[in-house]
């Protein structure tokens, strides 16, 4: 009888830890999925699962379960979120979309030993001496899509430019990033508030201080104001516009109809790239959701597939870090980008496009690829990053 219930008691521990063992790995996806910047955490979520359901539920070959919540572009909401979260063991996040909700997120998940993979902003502060071996970026560090804007406002022949850009770390980072490669005469810095959405003293300035060009990085809802207010006040008829791709994606340009007509933009990825594994991604995100992906789906997606090496490698067991984090500076994927590969800081070395929005053969408006900018970008900021061996 003892041996019976011996063996009994064995054959539950062995049965418990083949269902615990194929329990899947919960990733936290703390998200802004309300507001007027709502859309842009849909994207990311549904581009996400999108990878997660190609997989068959999993990422890697290991299930997984994507456990959501709203921060409502409140860093408070994303904070408690995140402190729920581990609290209930989980110990891979990802998901938030903006630097100040991010500032308030990554700290505490890499500290209690967690691992954070940023699917779209990578501030300065977490590339240089904030950097973390459990902090990982997918999508690209805060300044790049500007520094490709300088590179661009070169090339485009601006001599003079106008800079706009919401006053927190992200836009102040998109301000740094235009000038450190920008040559010409920057004419005026004006900082704007993050949920804006009257620019009247903003266009009036802009207007008589007469710049060849305007630079402008806002995101979501506040960019779209922007852009119908600068030309309902005509300046897109006198004064060009350069922004990053983030600015004006597709969700953007679907409610700015034809204000944005002939913009410039800068970025990673664009929706016409010539790769098979962007064409596949367009076409899925398309058919799963009827709408065109933007670039913050682009990087959700890819941000699937770099956690899946991750798991792939580890067979879904987070507590072998260093066999993750092996997998995560290494990663193999096809990326939708294309070229794409990790710099000491955890951060993409990648290369920066610029981009045109012009009508197709329907009449849609939709960004075309120009040309590259730049090769193999790396983030000024690697350099300070002392990580761990």
């Amino acid at each position: 009888m003892i041996k019976q219930t011996v063996w009994a008691a064995a054959m539950a521990m062995a049965l418990g830890g083949a269902a615990q063992a194929a329990d899947p790995v919960k990733i936290g996806f703390i998200a802004t999925l309300s507001t007027p910047a709502g859309y842009i955490g849909e994207d990311e979520r549904d581009a996400f699962n999108l990878a997660i359901k190609q997989g068959g539920g999993a990422l890697g070959g290991v299930p997984v379960q994507l456990v959501i919540e709203d921060d409502g572009l409140k860093p408070a909401n994303a904070k408690q979120a995140a402190d729920r979260m581990l609290q209930s063991g989980v110990k891979l996040f990802t998901g938030v979309n903006f630097s100040n909700v991010l500032a308030a997120v990554a700290p505490g998940v890499v500290k209690a030993g967690a691992f954070y993979v940023s699917l779209n902003p990578g501030p300065s502060s977490f590339a240089g001496e904030k950097c973390d071996q459990n902090y990982f970026v997918a999508s690209y560090q805060n300044d790049a899509f500007h520094t490709a804007g300088g590179v661009a406002a070169n090339e485009l022949g601006y001599k003079r430019v106008v800079l706009l850009a919401p006053n927190y770390q992200a836009g102040r980072d998109a301000i740094e990033g235009f000038k450190r490669t920008y040559k010409g005469e920057v004419v005026a810095e004006i900082y704007t508030k993050l949920d804006q959405s009257d620019f009247s003293v903003e266009l009036a300035r802009l207007r008589s201080l007469a710049p060849e060009a305007v630079y402008q990085f806002h995101p979501g809802g506040t960019g779209i104001n922007f852009v119908k207010q600068y030309a309902a006040a005509g300046l897109n008829k006198t004064i060009p516009m350069l922004m990053p791709s983030f600015s004006m994606d597709a969700r953007m340009i679907q409610a700015t109809g034809d204000a944005a007509l002939g913009a410039y933009t800068t970025g990673i990825w664009s929706v016409d790239f010539d790769n098979p594994q962007s064409k596949a991604f367009v076409a899925a995100f398309k058919a799963a959701y009827g709408r065109v992906p933007t670039d913050y789906a682009m990087q959700a997606y890819d941000t699937a597939q770099l956690i899946g090496a991750g798991l792939k490698a580890t067979g879904g067991d987070l507590s072998r870090q260093a066999e993750f984090r092996a997998a995560l500076r290494k990663p193999e994927f096809t990326s939708l980008r294309g070229k794409f590969s990790m710099n000491t800081n955890q951060h993409p070395v990648q290369d920066l496009y610029l981009m045109k929005i012009e009508k197709d053969a329907s009449g849609a408006l939709s960004p075309h690829l120009v040309r590259k900018l730049v090769s193999d970008d790396k983030d000024a900021y690697a350099q300070f990053c002392k990580m761990p061996s």
